[in-house]
């Protein structure tokens, strides 16, 4: 009985343990998304800030080109810089979390397998 209720607790732990990888995995890459987005304001804030105030600027809208205001330009690029370093933040902060549950889970996992050396020859077998 102790057996099957160590068995179940284990393939539980794991499932958690690859659901919370899975999670992390997507966070990074849409962190790395995030990082890629601010990096492309900041480049083009960089330039237009460098042009004179009565310079034409032009803002892409799909396949067609809108005459825009340069400072209205820079407004809408430092608002993606803004909005980038907010969310790198949040999810830094979410990937903490993250990080840590992993841990405890596999803590949790290498306690189980500490406690009944039968399931872990088990699993090892497999």
């Amino acid at each position: 009985m102790a057996d099957e209720t160590n068995r179940a607790a284990f393939v539980e732990l794991q499932a958690r343990m690859i659901e919370t990888t899975g999670k992390l995995k997507q966070l990074q890459v849409q962190m790395r998304t995030k990082e890629s987005e601010k990096k492309r304001a900041y480049l083009t804030l960089e330039e237009l800030r460098q042009l004179p105030d009565d310079t034409n600027t032009y803002k892409t809208i799909g396949k067609v080109f809108i005459l825009e205001p340069r400072s209205l330009l820079a407004n809408e690029q430092q608002q993606k810089l803004n909005d980038s370093e907010t969310a790198i933040s949040s999810m830094q902060t979410s990937k903490e979390y993250l990080e840590k549950q992993l841990g405890e889970l596999e803590n949790n996992i290498r306690e189980l397998l500490q406690q009944d050396p039968v399931l872990a020859r088990q699993i090892l077998s497999i």
